[in-house]
């Protein structure tokens, strides 16, 4: 099977980094140690940028990122290429490590136990926990109307933190043209979340 030599060359690049980390994923899965050294040196730089963005601390942010490559070795077996690129997925994983820390920073109230119970619980509620995964699964399906170009674009400003000029180096396109996509495609997903 040959190339699509009708993607840019930056869309081959992320093609295959995609699929790259979605085999070191199968193989952490199966216990390859090695594969799991690939993978942190693939994707620690961005993870680490998440956590930092999320914590402030550096320290903080180096600990967040142990949790997440525990979690991923852990849970390599449940990552779904259908459902999410594996960037995205390890993304989520480390924002989730990093809120988890954020969440352990309040202070045990003074007075003892019987106030924990006063203690509001951030954690949401059943109802809205099916509401915001129906909600991904309608978000994820509208993703896949778009353009693979508008999707990719999406999915790297949004779910991965890239900025414009970054997403415009990756696609081999100039800025303005990048922003277009971006701006048609968030466009085009409105119209889909409101049908």
């Amino acid at each position: 099977m040959g190339l699509n030599m009708d993607l840019p060359a930056g869309a081959l690049r992320e093609s295959g980094e995609r699929l790259r980390l979605a085999e070191a994923l199968a193989s952490v899965a199966a216990g390859d140690k090695s594969a799991m050294k690939e993978l942190y040196a693939r994707t620690s730089p961005k993870l680490f940028g998440i956590c930092l963005r999320v914590l402030g601390s550096e320290a903080e942010a180096e600990e967040a990122l142990q949790e997440t490559y525990v979690a991923a070795w852990r849970k390599a077996g449940a990552f779904d290429s259908g459902r999410a690129s594996p960037i995205t997925w390890l993304a989520i994983i480390a924002r989730n490590k990093a809120i988890d820390r954020l969440r352990l920073r309040r202070p045990i109230a003074p007075d003892g136990l019987d106030s924990v119970a006063a203690i509001a619980d951030d954690s949401p509620s059943a109802a809205d926990a099916l509401e915001q995964a129906d909600e991904a699964r309608r978000l994820s399906v509208c993703l896949e109307t778009l353009d693979s170009v508008q999707s990719r674009a999406i999915r790297g400003a949004f779910l991965g933190g890239a900025s414009y000029p970054e997403l415009a180096a990756r696609e081999g396109v100039p800025l303005g043209t990048m922003k277009s996509w971006v701006r048609r495609g968030l466009s085009r997903l409105k119209t889909c979340l409101e049908s």
